[in-house]
């Protein structure tokens, strides 16, 4: 359960915006999309290796 603490006189739209990111990172939202479909061992790995090509060039280009 995620709990989003409010002080007194805080603006219920920032208390609205904590949740909303402290929800966002448990993934949940994620997972639920995963599970809609299958998809086969050898696709996700595939994906997963596109992934770190695309990542690994983010960073050289940062250097």
């Amino acid at each position: 359960m995620i709990i989003v603490p409010v002080k007194d006189g805080e603006n219920i739209e920032r208390a609205l915006k904590k949740f909303k990111r402290k929800f966002e990172r448990t993934g949940v939202i994620k997972e639920l999309r995963a599970r809609q479909q299958y998809d086969k061992p050898s696709v996700l790995k595939r994906l997963k290796m596109q992934r770190a090509v695309y990542v690994q060039k983010l960073r050289q280009e940062e250097e």
